[in-house]
């Protein structure tokens, strides 16, 4: 809806210019909407804009003032409210690295939201915007946070873009905008909550311990969209086994959803006996290696190729091991088309001729990427009243090499600093979400980190796991983004103790 006169203050006033610092100012537009939910009408403010971070400088241990280091772009929604301060806030970001907060901003949470189709129904460009009756502004206040180098955020003049892009400089500059952020829009107060999607789970788990260490700030919840806070679960690396035996069941699940399984078939019984198989008879085969007999062998390989979907004779050729892009390629090499990476269920054709290994590019990402591009651009412009002549870097290499200096000879892993969150703060809870048809970051390797998360037992019912018949991305399926909405809702109403 297009936007209405102001007649509220922001949110978050522009700061003024700190003494000794340079004249470098945030950049901050707001505006009124109305939307119609049922019979409700809301009314709600949006601040865009970008607001500067800064840090005291010093040289020879002598303060040289306040230096602006970077630009972080944002956008953020109030509902009107007699009591502001005592409505929940919900920082939401995505991952990548070098990914924008458009996905969750206009796919699942915020007021207005993409019209694109889904998988086998897509519409095409120029695609649209319309009100997001599952918009989670009803519950919760949103403030939507693009790293540095992603949307409209960029380092400052002088300053080096790759001292942002790293896993603790990102952690560093997230934190720090959350807390200025929270700080002058007087909302320390607040149920505050953080809902992270891919790597933004990774950043989201990370800075739950470390914005009560570093700023005192504690979380009532984190919200995790399609989890992987340990690496080692979708490494491929031959000699390493764990991938295989953690994504075979979102095989099962992609190869059931194109009809390559048996008739009659329900999914959560697919999927029933794909974890059952992986966890047990699989996971024993990969084990073993050459010490299993070779009538052993080919009896896994005639289970997997009946939950699977893909010849026995091909999984014996690839050791029982078939990596994700050979079975993105395979599954439906018969109909000449590849399925997707982040959602199972896109499919696309393959070049003639084309026998390569690995699909060309990745059909559910194609799918999605031009109208949310679209859909950002023109809300941040012509509804938020945001202007620049920049790029809006939706999804970017900018980005890369991405530093994990921190985990150096180890893998990327933070499932330990989510456990010494919920160990410090027994109060915090964990919502986790994940696709069934989702091979970027499988359903079955989320659950594998939290079953080994070292938690104590007395808060393992701190976390609650919700599962939908989508990929990556389960808001783009309408079902999904309905199922996900009241499981949200209820999970704010838990964590903020309104819960029935």
């Amino acid at each position: 809806m297009p936007p209405e006169t102001p007649a509220q203050p922001s949110m978050v006033q522009p700061a003024p210019v700190p003494a000794g610092a340079k004249d470098v100012q945030d950049n901050i537009v707001v505006t009124r909407h109305t939307m119609i939910i049922g019979n409700q009408t809301l009314h709600y403010t949006a601040t865009a804009g970008t607001m500067v971070l800064r840090d005291e400088a010093l040289k020879d241990g002598v303060s040289q003032g306040h230096q602006a280091r970077a630009r972080v772009f944002f956008v953020a929604y109030a509902l009107h409210s007699d009591a502001p301060a005592e409505r929940p806030l919900t920082f939401s970001f995505n991952g990548g690295p070098g990914s924008s907060s458009v996905w969750l901003h206009l796919g699942l949470l915020g007021p207005r939201r993409v019209v694109m189709g889904d998988a086998g129904a897509l519409t095409g460009p120029p695609w649209g915007l319309t009100d997001n009756d599952f918009t989670l502004l009803v519950q919760s206040d949103l403030v939507f946070i693009d790293p540095v180098s992603t949307g409209y955020s960029r380092a400052e003049e002088g300053q080096k873009p790759g001292d942002f892009h790293g896993f603790g400089p990102d952690l560093d500059t997230v934190a720090e905008f959350i807390r200025l952020w929270t700080t002058r829009a007087d909302r320390w107060l607040s149920p505050k909550f953080l809902i992270g999607e891919s790597y933004g789970t990774t950043r989201a788990a990370a800075l739950s311990s470390l914005l009560a260490q570093k700023h005192g700030l504690f979380l009532n919840g984190v919200m995790l969209v399609s989890s992987i806070l340990d690496f080692a679960t979708v490494d491929f690396t031959p000699g390493h086994d764990l991938a295989y035996v953690l994504h075979l069941p979102s095989y099962a699940a992609v190869a059931w959803y194109h009809g390559r399984l048996e008739d009659g078939l329900a999914l959560k019984d697919v999927l029933a006996e794909a974890e059952q198989f992986a966890d047990g008879e699989y996971s024993r085969a990969l084990h073993l290696g050459t010490r299993l007999p070779e009538s052993e062998r080919r009896a896994v390989a005639e289970i997997y190729s009946r939950l699977c979907g893909l010849s026995a004779e091909f999984i014996l050729g690839c050791d029982l091991r078939v990596p994700l892009w050979r079975y993105c390629r395979e599954l439906l090499a018969g109909e000449g088309k590849v399925v997707g990476r982040l959602d199972g269920r896109f499919t696309a054709p393959v070049r003639v001729g084309d026998s390569a290994d690995a699909p060309e590019y990745d059909p559910s990402m194609s799918a999605i990427q031009g109208p949310y591009t679209a859909a950002v651009n023109h809300l941040l412009h012509a509804e938020l009243g945001f202007s620049s002549d920049l790029p809006y870097e939706v999804l970017t290499s900018r980005v890369r090499p991405w530093s994990y200096r921190e985990f150096e000879n180890s893998y990327v892993r933070v499932s330990d600093l989510l456990r010494l969150a919920l160990h410090q703060n027994p109060h915090l809870k964990v919502y986790v979400a994940s696709g069934y048809y989702d091979f970027a970051t499988p359903y079955h390797a989320s659950r594998h980190t939290f079953d080994h998360l070292g938690l104590a037992p007395e808060l393992r019912g701190n976390i609650r796991e919700s599962f939908y018949e989508a990929g990556h991305m389960m808001y783009v399926h309408l079902p999904s983004l309905e199922a996900q909405h009241a499981d949200l809702k209820d999970f704010l109403d838990w964590a903020t103790g309104k819960e029935a």
